[in-house]
């Protein structure tokens, strides 16, 4: 991707960007359209009566398990990294990721059952999480160290997210009401196949980046590998057969699970003598973000949980004599990052050395999400649906703004905070912080009810309001520990 003095082409590319940004863009595209558009109706197909094409779980049941998936997702990232770092480089995580992917949505939409949707999800939480940590290693091992186009590029491929993220449940969730959810999980998977296939015709245009393998592993630990892995499949499918594990409880486990490991891996870099005073201290500054970062998103998250439910139960689809489906509520926050991204990017720019710190900025993203769950207050409460749609749908499109505070920030800070030592574990803490959250959100889904809403929104919307508030109380603190960090 360089000429032969060094320098990195320009001009010759995808809009004056490396030729391998363009693949990297379209699976983006493919697999954030089949993510979303699977994830769209997931919870309507756990929790519908057969008679309506679903599974008939509890509602509880049907939430946990989707709480728990995503949770998946993010833990799986590590596990992505990990399968790049040892053994296939990040150009080939990304291919296998996507494959692995597009077996889990073949999975949901052929094979009958929570058998079924067990191969499914399992496979698709795993190719994302690889799919997802590698496609940004990727991306930035095409520019130089110094390029200036770096960021245009990223830039570029958060706008490919946005537009699978975007047109994925629209476009899903209308075969799922019209035709049936297989039908559904059957386009997220051609989605998936179409995104494989302009990535296999253009690998060329990588150049053989990406194709390294940093600290190869060494054949005699492979057996182990493996072993280890068929133990703990064992287990967790010994556990759910014997009942000790239900899916009632699944979020729940997993996101006590996740904060032990997040609690772990602190302690790890805190007690290494590897580590300076100053990176020391940068760590601890971390923690109070990532308690909020957590909490964040056992919010937004919900949108695939309990907004999922009170979107389909309580709200007026029917908008001028077009019955609108109810997986169309999740297309409003790409709606929204597309519409508020430049304007937070631009105003960034202009305030430059005066924009709030790191921290204050995750302070108010978590009072922005309890805000937007205070503002489901009026329409809170009764039976019935009473929650007009386009009222709703604003309410939808503005979890973007405190989004845009904290998630984006919250991956930058990571890597600013990281010792040198443990770069990669600190990025991982962050995603595992996303994880508990998701998979807390599952759990919560367990407390909503229709005529509990008054409470459940009031009570989890302030809890975060009181926490992002508690954040920007010791926000002075968190900026002198983070050591020189903005």
């Amino acid at each position: 991707m360089a000429t032969s003095a060094g320098e990195p082409e320009r001009g010759r590319g995808f809009f004056g960007h490396p030729r391998g940004l363009a693949n990297l863009f379209g699976i983006e595209i493919w697999e954030r359209f089949s993510f979303y558009g699977m994830q769209a109706i997931l919870a309507y197909y756990l929790y519908f009566t057969v008679t309506r094409g679903g599974l008939g779980l509890p509602e509880a049941a049907a939430t946990s398990l989707v709480g728990a998936y995503g949770g998946l997702v993010y833990v799986a990232t590590i596990i992505g990294a990990w399968l790049a770092d040892r053994l296939l480089g990040s150009e080939r995580s990304v291919f296998y990721g996507g494959v692995l992917i597009l077996l889990g949505h073949v999975s949901l939409a052929l094979l009958p059952g929570l058998g079924g949707v067990a191969v499914g999800l399992v496979c698709v939480a795993i190719g994302s999480g690889v799919l997802k940590a590698n496609t940004v290693s990727l991306l930035g091992s095409l520019y130089a160290e110094r390029d200036t186009r770096r960021d245009g590029g990223f830039s570029l491929l958060y706008m490919g997210v946005n537009i699978g993220a975007l047109i994925g449940p629209l476009l899903t969730g209308l075969l799922q009401t019209r035709i049936g959810f297989h039908y559904g999980f059957g386009l997220a998977a051609i989605g998936m196949a179409a995104g494989l296939v302009q990535y296999a015709i253009g690998r060329k245009n990588f150049a053989g980046a990406g194709r390294d393998v940093p600290n190869p592993l060494d054949r005699t630990y492979v057996p182990r590998v493996v072993i280890g892995v068929v133990i703990v499949v064992a287990v967790i499918v010994a556990a759910f057969a014997s009942g000790l594990v239900k899916l009632e409880d699944l979020a729940t486990i997993t996101t006590v699970i996740i904060a032990v490991a997040s609690v772990a891996y602190f302690a790890v870099i805190l007690a290494s003598r590897r580590i300076t005073p100053t990176e020391r201290s940068r760590v601890v500054a971390f923690i109070p973000m990532f308690i909020a970062s957590f909490a964040f998103f056992s919010l937004f998250q919900q949108i695939f949980t309990v907004i999922a439910i009170y979107a389909e139960s309580r709200v007026d689809l029917t908008v001028g004599g077009f019955a609108i489906p109810p997986s169309w509520a999740q297309s409003a926050d790409p709606i929204g990052i597309m519409i508020f991204a430049p304007i937070f990017a631009a105003l960034w720019t202009k305030l430059g050395t005066r924009q709030p710190s790191t921290p204050v900025k995750f302070a108010l993203g978590l009072i922005g999400m309890g805000v937007c769950f205070l503002l489901f207050l009026p329409f809170a409460g009764g039976t019935g649906r009473s929650s007009p749609a386009l009222l709703i749908g604003v309410i939808l499109l503005l979890f973007s703004v405190p989004e845009l505070l904290l998630s984006p920030i919250g991956l930058s800070v990571s890597t600013k905070l990281a010792p040198k030592v443990f770069g990669s574990q600190m990025v991982a803490l962050n995603y595992l912080s996303v994880a508990a959250g998701t998979s807390a959100a599952g759990a919560l889904a367990a407390l909503y009810a229709p005529q509990h809403e008054l409470a459940y929104f009031g009570l989890t919307g302030g809890t975060a309001v009181i926490l992002g508030l508690a954040m920007a109380a010791v926000a002075p603190w968190t900026r002198r520990a983070m050591k020189g960090v903005h």
